[in-house]
């Protein structure tokens, strides 16, 4: 969907694919897009703007809400603007011309790593959660079924634990690669 001025592209990212996504909304303001907002999952919104370069960073803290005012103004004071919440990550920017050097919101991998850790607990526990206590009872429960219906029942369970699987393997392969290149 596009009008002149405003754009929304359809992008999706995986859990642990924040910086991805950083660099998806930085060239799109590097090429005149600013970033205005997400719905659902995958629409990116954005306005026309002067290109500039601008970095975004993702932050990923539900209990930052708890204290919103507090953890924003401590993001603001370092010169970020915080744009917005979206699913458990907090959405910010800053203009490369008012940077010194290189800087992220993130001084050191010890605090990355302790993000990574805030998203496995918020992200991947909830699915781990419904994989093991519905899911695969439910597999289990229709596959013993003698009736017609469980065993499409059953079937629609094997799909979603498939789709559920290979879910799990690309978020595992994803963390350990972040894990890995943090540990370098």
């Amino acid at each position: 969907m596009r009008e002149k001025n405003k754009k929304t592209e359809f992008k999706y990212f995986t859990i642990p694919e924040w910086e991805r996504e950083q660099d998806y909304l930085q060239k799109q303001h590097r090429k005149g897009w600013k970033f205005t907002g997400i719905s659902f999952i995958g629409f990116y919104h954005f306005e026309k703007c002067e290109p500039e370069e601008m970095v975004y960073q993702l932050d990923y803290n539900p209990e930052g809400t708890a204290h919103k005012d507090e953890y924003v103004q401590m993001f603001e004071d370092c010169g970020w603007e915080y744009l917005l919440d979206f699913v458990g990550y907090s959405y910010f920017r800053k203009p490369v011309s008012e940077m010194d050097g290189k800087e992220e919101i993130f001084c050191d991998d010890a605090s990355r790593i302790e993000m990574m850790k805030r998203v496995f607990k918020g992200r991947v526990v909830p699915l781990l959660v419904i994989f093991f206590g519905l899911i695969i009872p439910q597999l289990i429960v229709q596959s013993h079924s003698d009736r017609e219906i469980g065993h499409v029942i059953g079937g629609a369970y094997v799909i979603l634990f498939v789709i559920y699987l290979l879910l799990f393997l690309n978020i595992g392969y994803q963390f350990f690669k972040y894990w890995k290149y943090l540990k370098k």
